[in-house]
């Protein structure tokens, strides 16, 4: 569902909602099952902005593919001179992030800082 405007996501599913000038919300589920589909997405969406900002509030649940996800978002931003930022970290990723030492890759993209 790129671009989905609904306020949510089935069961097992991910959307996005744009909310203009690079921010979007996310919903459902950040987990295997949507991992690919949510990178997928993800690209499309995020492509024609250069400042992100994720809002990760409607996210019900994520796992270590949705923690993953996340990441390659960092490291596509760092590599494609962008920023990204999340907001309202789903507390199940932020616990596989502290448990796996990542948690700081989570931010690395907020500034660019041409590095």
């Amino acid at each position: 569902m790129i671009g989905a405007v609904a306020a949510g996501a089935a069961p097992g599913e991910v959307s996005f909602e744009d909310h203009g000038q690079g921010r979007f919300a996310v919903f459902g589920e950040l987990s295997f099952a949507t991992a690919v589909e949510a990178l997928e997405q993800g690209r499309t969406l995020f492509s024609d902005h250069s400042v992100l900002e994720l809002d990760l509030a409607g996210i019900k649940r994520a796992d270590s593919a949705g923690l993953a996800v996340l990441l390659e978002w960092v490291t596509w931003a760092r590599n494609t001179a962008r920023e990204i930022s999340y907001r309202n970290l789903p507390q199940q990723v932020l616990c596989i992030a502290q448990i796996s030492e990542v948690e700081d890759m989570l931010h690395r993209a907020e500034r660019w800082t041409g590095a």
